[in-house]
């Protein structure tokens, strides 16, 4: 009993005593007693509804400005709050694999508690300690993560700790590119996938789960959601939950794919608690803390962990300021075209308005640069032919130009592929691609040794035999 009265005289207590939307101001007695930046602090509604909240400033009089990770609804004023005494908390172990988990860590799927042994990971560190860890792991690994799909290994190669932003409107196929690099990761290189839904329509992160389970790969998934009707403070912290289970996944020596869906709903809801903590907004509306808010989610991304990250572009703006300070720390932008899915090219990839930083001799070798350096040209080439072709038909065209639009359609032919996860839909069996086979049929339909084939037979092909 004394040993209980103890504890209490120890807890560091505080009171609400103003609550702003999802901002909550605590007060503290002893300036001794006031609760770190990013420390977690614990209060009820008078319903008994804990709400979890996270500190963000420090105010004068002993007060700590919150961002509250759950619902303020029937929160009181003078309601008694505790400071936890450490950074928000959350479980980690092989037992997240197939389960879905809010910001906290705590399940959504309905399917009971998590039990990890006590495993438990704080989402905020500091980033010069996850950087030499992650360095640890990189040592001794090739650099060029093949994923089997020809268009993405020939022209956006994924090199461990990249991160590569998709981009592209509703119904382009995000999804199901997205989907065929986590089945082609976790199959062949045994990886694993973290699957973070940030400002995620219910409805999406609904059809995802049970894509993935029909697929079979829902047990090599983790996933972690902060949904649209959730507060701005659990949309901007699930990112850091995403990233810390990806950490954890790293650290026991897997392949990881960090999927986010999506990056610009995490800088929207810091723009919210921004202005809710009474921030003076930059020139264009943003947070003034826009750059480093995005920077410090990014430099946790190393080592073994290849991020793919979809990025939403306002009224398609490219140069709105978020997407511009995105698309800063992206190795690779790959942009969807919808004029390319009407064409049913999959995916629909438009390699002219995608760009790609990895794709260097140094990292990919002399005759793969060389190869994707020349389809470019002939698809830009083809690309200019087009509009001719279109007015006054190809029987105009010299016998050169005419040689090379038709080459460039069986390239554009070529790099569509028949996936695992649309089998369903196209009933063609999906292909694994490797990066060699890619570059041999390329080269041999650049050569002309492919030249007396019709473009229909290298339509949704594996590798050309």
């Amino acid at each position: 009993m004394t040993e209980a009265t103890a504890q209490v005289s120890r807890e560091r207590r505080g009171k609400v005593v103003a609550v702003q939307g999802p901002v909550v101001d605590v007060k503290f007695d002893k300036v001794e007693e006031m609760p770190d930046l990013h420390e977690t602090v614990v209060t009820k509604t008078f319903d008994r509804r804990e709400v979890t909240l996270l500190v963000a400033e420090h105010l004068e009089g002993n007060i700590a400005r919150c961002v509250a990770l759950a619902s303020t609804l029937n929160l009181q004023r003078n309601a008694v709050a505790i400071a936890a005494g450490h950074p928000l908390m959350i479980p980690v172990g092989k037992e997240l694999f197939g389960r879905i988990v809010n910001v906290m860590g705590h399940p959504i799927d309905g399917k009971g508690p998590i039990d990890t042994g006590g495993q438990m990971a704080p989402i905020h560190k500091d980033i010069s300690k996850v950087a030499m860890s992650a360095e640890g792991v990189k040592k001794g690994k090739a650099d060029v993560l093949e994923t089997g799909i020809k268009m993405v290994d020939l022209l956006f190669p994924v090199v461990r700790g990249s991160k590569t932003g998709i981009i592209g409107g509703a119904g382009c196929g995000k999804t199901v590119l997205i989907m065929e690099l986590i089945h082609n990761i976790v199959e062949e290189h045994e990886g694993a996938c973290v699957f973070t839904g940030v400002g995620e329509r219910i409805r999406e992160g609904n059809e995802l789960y049970y894509e993935f389970e029909q697929v079979g790969i829902l047990d090599k998934i983790m996933m972690a959601f902060g949904q649209m009707d959730e507060p701005p403070g659990a949309r901007f912290n699930v990112i850091l939950t995403g990233i810390t289970l990806a950490e954890y996944l790293q650290s026991l020596g897997k392949e990881v794919l960090l999927f986010i869906d999506n990056v610009f709903r995490f800088v929207q809801a810091g723009a919210e608690i921004s202005t809710l903590l009474g921030r003076t907004p930059s020139e264009t509306g943003y947070q003034p803390t826009l750059s480093s808010e995005v920077g410090d989610v990014h430099e946790r991304i190393k080592g073994s962990i290849s991020a793919f990250e979809a990025v939403y572009v306002p009224a398609d703006d490219l140069t709105d300021p978020a997407v511009v300070a995105i698309f800063s720390y992206l190795d690779a932008v790959m942009v969807l075209s919808r004029e390319r899915t009407q064409l049913g090219l999959y995916p629909a990839i438009d390699p002219l308005a995608s760009s790609c930083s990895n794709l260097d001799p140094a990292i990919v070798g002399q005759r793969h640069f060389d190869l994707a350096q020349e389809m470019l040209r002939i698809l830009t080439k083809a690309e200019e032919l087009r509009r001719i072709v279109a007015v006054i038909g190809i029987d105009e065209l010299s016998k050169a130009d005419r040689t090379l639009y038709e080459r460039a359609r069986k390239l554009t032919n070529f790099m569509t592929q028949p996936m695992f996860v649309a089998e369903s839909y196209v009933g063609k069996k999906g292909e694994y691609v490797k990066v060699e086979d890619t570059l041999d049929g390329v080269e041999k339909i650049i050569d002309g040794r492919m030249d007396d084939r019709p473009e229909d037979q290298f339509y949704m092909i594996g590798k050309l035999d």
